[in-house]
């Protein structure tokens, strides 16, 4: 193995509650009286897209809301608490970041969010920077939202790695889906809202471990 592949910016640092907290502001920017508790956000999560989630929401409801604009809203809010900083990298990450650099592999970050929250992200997580990525892939180099396997073979041909030399590290069950379609094998590390999703075949870990990726990524 020769490539890791970090699937969204939730397998860096657990975002999923600043996610959930920022749709609930968003929701009241917009004046809408909604409100997404942790049960009702863990179920939508099984699938992928923060505006299509929001237009299902409306739509189940019978109300025309836009979408884009209510997402837009929650994104800047999301990027404002990432920008408090103090954020704390998941376990095992970066140890396993570093291994795989020091062995000779490349690591790339390949998710379907914005640059902004990229940006955001990195910014927010102590001891850590965009330099660490050998790449990173968003949702201005590519369009089509996982469980779509683009972003994936986006990475693998600007790498200039096999989908075999690869290992994908993902937090929900459409980024694994994602990954499996575009030939990588995935390791499922769930965060907060998605412990307990079923992952199929991949492997479930609770901390990256550079003990567990491959002798290729290894230090």
């Amino acid at each position: 193995m020769s490539a890791l592949l970090f699937g969204s910016i939730s397998t860096i640092a657990d975002t999923s509650e600043l996610q959930r907290e920022s749709f609930n502001e968003a929701f009241a920017a917009h004046d809408l009286d909604w409100r997404w508790e942790t049960d009702d956000y863990r179920e939508m999560l099984r699938g992928n897209g923060g505006a299509d989630r929001v237009a299902g929401y409306a739509a189940q409801r019978g109300q025309d809301v836009d979408a884009a604009a209510v997402h837009a809203t929650k994104s800047e809010l999301f990027q404002q608490k990432l920008g408090r900083g103090g954020l704390t990298a998941r376990p095992g990450v970066l140890e396993a970041l570093r291994s795989a650099k020091q062995a000779g592999g490349k690591v790339a970050l390949v998710t379907t969010t914005s640059p902004e929250n990229v940006v955001a992200l990195v910014q927010g997580v102590d001891d850590l920077q965009l330099s660490d990525f050998d790449l990173v892939v968003d949702n201005s180099v590519v369009q089509q939202s996982k469980p779509d396997p683009a972003a994936y073979a986006y990475a693998l041909q600007t790498l200039g790695e096999d989908a075999a030399d690869a290992v994908a590290v993902e937090d929900n069950v459409g980024g694994v889906e994602s990954a499996t379609a575009a030939g990588v094998t995935c390791l499922a590390f769930p965060n907060t809202n998605t412990a307990g999703h079923d992952f199929g075949d991949a492997r479930v870990v609770d901390r990256l471990d550079p003990a567990d990726l491959p002798a290729g990524l290894q230090a």
